[in-house]
């Protein structure tokens, strides 16, 4: 197969919108900070560089206790959420799909329900229980569609995804109907939020981050190789169901991590490798690449307006990615339909 580098224009392009979205997303804030100051001071975190950056000691604590940590858990975030939604689409060969096709944010929700209705209010089981549930949710996805078929045809995978996260959906729902005095910690965590992060949480996510995004950047190029056809595919030497299974458990792994430490935030997954798409093309190896930086900017600017449009309360991060995702979903659904063969 020709080899084809990102094209540098493209990557610089990205790389200048996600840089901006950082630095926008540690300069602003309800709070007043001076930009230089901000400067500054992270300048003086540079090693073997002492500056005064004039920022009094509350200031600081605001910048490095509640900005930094958040933007930073932001870009993983959303990083990890787009590169995720991105595998899934090159495995199943289909657009609709994205990290919550499998029952993921189901079987996520269910489990960080099930924590706070005992525990009576979000506790740091609640992470744990949301992996675990997400995990066993995907596990049972892949089963019920192996078992039927799926093997051969993602499109059965798909809908094995699709019943697991109705049915986990459906006990959520009955969870909550019978403990509604912690319906609004449960809604709070299910609309996504990232106001309450930490360091704690950015130290958390890192390693689903970096072992997901490792796996599937690295099988990139074999998931372009499935896009001709599995049969092609074996001719050229590529195991279709070993890179499915691969690259399908690291995109639940990197998820999971996400959903545990920000809530359910959606629309990540479908909206930004489509835009990514329609400026660098459709080949995978540069589409997930170029889906990390661009993930990251977007759930960046996301939070930004979470905090800023209706200060000083601050809107559910999901609602904002709603926004955005409910009607670009409509627009690819629409044009998936147009495409598909008669």
């Amino acid at each position: 197969m020709t080899r084809r580098r990102i094209p540098g224009v493209t990557l610089i392009s990205v790389g200048v919108v996600a840089f901006v979205a950082v630095v926008l997303g540690i300069l602003v804030g309800p709070a007043s900070l001076s930009p230089g100051g901000v400067l500054m001071e992270l300048v003086d975190r540079l090693p073997l560089v002492s500056v005064d950056s004039g920022l009094d000691d509350r200031q600081a604590a605001i910048l490095w206790e509640l900005r930094v940590p958040r933007v930073a858990l932001g870009f993983l975030v959303g990083a990890t959420l787009s590169l995720a939604g991105g595998a899934y689409q090159g495995v199943f060969r289909n657009p609709l799909a994205d990290p919550y096709l499998l029952g993921v944010a189901a079987g996520a929700g269910l489990g960080a329900t099930l924590v706070i209705v005992v525990a009576g209010s979000v506790s740091a089981l609640v992470p744990v229980a949301a992996f675990a549930g997400a995990v066993a949710a995907v596990a049972a996805a892949y089963v019920l569609g192996a078992a039927s078929g799926g093997r051969r045809s993602g499109v059965t995978l798909i809908l094995a995804g699709v019943a697991v996260a109705a049915f986990l959906t459906a006990a959520q729902t009955f969870v909550q109907q019978q403990n509604a005095d912690t319906i609004r910690e449960v809604y709070s965590w299910i609309l996504g939020r990232l106001g309450t992060v930490g360091w704690s949480e950015v130290v958390m996510m890192a390693p689903y981050a970096v072992v997901s995004a490792a796996v599937i950047l690295s099988h990139r190029r074999l998931l372009d190789v499935l896009s001709v056809g599995e049969e092609e595919a074996r001719t050229l030497g590529v195991r279709p169901d070993r890179v499915r299974l691969v690259v399908v458990l690291a995109a639940t792994l990197g998820t999971a991590g996400a959903v545990a430490v920000s809530g359910l935030i959606g629309f990540v997954g479908i909206v930004v490798p489509h835009a990514v798409r329609l400026l660098a093309g459709g080949a995978l190896r540069v589409v997930l690449p170029l889906s990390v930086l661009a993930g990251g900017a977007f759930l960046v600017l996301a939070d930004l307006l979470a905090r800023t449009v209706s200060s000083p309360a601050e809107v559910p991060i999901g609602v904002i990615t709603a926004f955005f995702g409910g009607p670009f979903f409509l627009l690819v659904l629409r044009n998936s339909q147009r495409d598909a063969p008669r």
